[in-house]
């Protein structure tokens, strides 16, 4: 009986083991499914933090554009992208940090989010990141991967015609402002970073940037009248009113939720950016402690002799005796705020609203003012959200008489010094106008580059849909000009 009994009991601990070895099998920290809400707002920080971070590998279009140069390794401000592998890195943040990671987060809503119009709400927010991100991935390479991409069980996709992608980028946003309503729940306290899920917020967010997209293709031959039509229906509609509409990516005072910009120069410890003399001359701050544009100080701190000075791009420099990137934690004296920890990232903003309607209007769009009215809100709008007011705008928001092309002239110099900090849209603007004429770099790796080439992984892994790619566009050179901008 004894026996018997041992053996009944060792079978009943056998068959509990043999009932829990599956769990084995399951790493906690390491989930195979999470809630859509963890997929959205992390895909959504992703995507931000690319826009703004001055990270040397993946962000270098404020020393492409001049507004920084390098003092001691000048390879990026010499226009080598490849060193660093930099078009291989934004391709991998864009398709697999954000892109994947918000088709991810669609998915899981179908079951995670049981309520019909709260999902509506979300999906369109979340698609509308994939619309912003697009924006990017296709104005920096040209034809991508788009119908195909996100298929597991295809590894090769083609790449789609960028001008085509362009447009069903316009009826995406049409199709997510139709599907937002207020009424409807949305993402709850603390998911969505830039908006806490505000239906009416991402509706004016949807037709600001419809018109961003409307207004990068104003001088393509192909694509204009389109995006004319996309300018005029979206300024009827609900757009950015003031700053106080700024989409804004939160950030926090500690790690590892913090601004990128702080992130790279004072956590990281880096003193090797400066300002260029380019831009300190146009700033009219160059070599003096009274800087004559009130956006100055917020820009740059003064250097060891307490004036403000650019250096001569690409050239070994010691960084002490030029400014610095401004923020009180980073060089004493200062007055900026951009490299505090907690400095919100600027993704699309009034001031950039304004000057694309000043444009639109300058070119005889039907946007309901006048490109004078337009230019002065873009002005003023920069200048508060920089300074907290608009001392000192009138000297520089009056747009002056004459011809078409010579306010345009004075809407690019003047949208470029308020993209500081946005690097990434003054390259854009510059492809667009041709201005500022920059002043090759010496020893410049080529030159300017008003694309970038695709990644080598492309390259390596789908050759044919790549080499298809690279022909459609007119070759795979930093020099080949998109549909966008010809």
């Amino acid at each position: 009986m004894k026996k018997t009994a041992l053996i009944f009991v060792l079978v009943g601990l056998l068959s509990a083991c043999t009932k829990n070895l599956t769990k084995l099998n399951v790493d906690p920290k390491n989930p195979l499914t999470v809630p859509s809400y963890t997929l959205f707002t992390n895909a959504e920080r992703v995507m931000s933090t690319e826009i703004i971070t001055p990270n040397i590998n993946d962000n270098t279009f404020r020393l492409i554009e001049q507004q920084w140069t390098e003092t001691q390794y000048l390879n990026e401000t010499q226009y080598d992208i490849q060193d660093r592998k930099i078009p291989d890195n934004i391709y991998s943040i864009f398709f697999s940090g954000a892109l994947n990671n918000f088709e991810l987060a669609k998915k899981t809503m179908l079951t995670d989010v049981t309520d019909a119009p709260t999902r509506a709400n979300e999906t369109a927010i979340t698609d509308l990141c994939e619309v912003y991100s697009f924006y990017y991935l296709v104005t920096t390479f040209g034809n991508i991967p788009y119908t195909e991409a996100f298929q597991p069980s295809n590894p090769f996709p083609k790449f789609d015609d960028a001008a085509t992608i362009y447009q069903d980028l316009l009826k995406r946003i049409d199709t997510d402002i139709a599907a937002l309503n207020e009424a409807n729940g949305t993402f709850g306290t603390g998911v969505d970073q830039i908006y806490a899920g505000d239906p009416n917020q991402w509706i004016k967010f949807a037709n600001t940037l419809k018109i961003k997209l409307g207004m990068t293709v104003s001088t393509s031959t192909s694509l204009q009248a389109i995006g004319q039509t996309a300018v005029e229906a979206a300024a009827k509609a609900s757009i950015f009113a003031s700053n106080a509409d700024n989409a804004l990516q939160t950030y926090y005072s500690s790690p590892p939720s913090t601004n990128p910009t702080w992130v790279e120069l004072i956590q990281s410890g880096r003193h090797d950016y400066v300002a260029t003399d380019f831009f300190m001359k146009l700033l009219g701050s160059q070599n003096t402690a009274t800087p004559v544009d009130p956006r100055t100080p917020y820009y740059f701190a003064e250097n060891a002799s307490g004036v403000y000075l650019g250096a001569p791009v690409a050239t070994v420099v010691v960084a002490a005796n030029y400014s610095l990137p401004s923020g009180p934690l980073y060089t004493t004296g200062s007055i900026g705020t951009m490299t505090n920890p907690d400095y919100p990232g600027d993704i699309l903003d009034y001031s950039e609203l304004q000057f694309n309607l000043a444009e639109a209007a300058a070119r005889g769009y039907s946007v309901g003012g006048t490109a004078a009215t337009f230019f002065k809100n873009a002005v003023d709008a920069s200048i508060q959200f920089w300074t907290g007011s608009t001392t000192g705008a009138a000297a520089y928001d009056v747009l002056p008489a004459g011809n078409s092309a010579a306010q345009l002239l004075a809407i690019a110099q003047q949208e470029y010094i308020s993209l500081y900090n946005r690097g990434w849209d003054a390259w854009t603007l510059t492809r667009k106008f041709g201005y500022p004429a920059f002043t090759p770099p010496p020893s410049a790796y080529s030159l300017f580059p008003v694309r970038f080439t695709y990644p080598v992984i492309e390259q390596n892994t789908n050759p044919i849909n790549y080499k298809a790619a690279a022909a459609a566009i007119g070759g795979d050179a930093v020099t080949t000009k998109l549909v966008f901008f010809k």
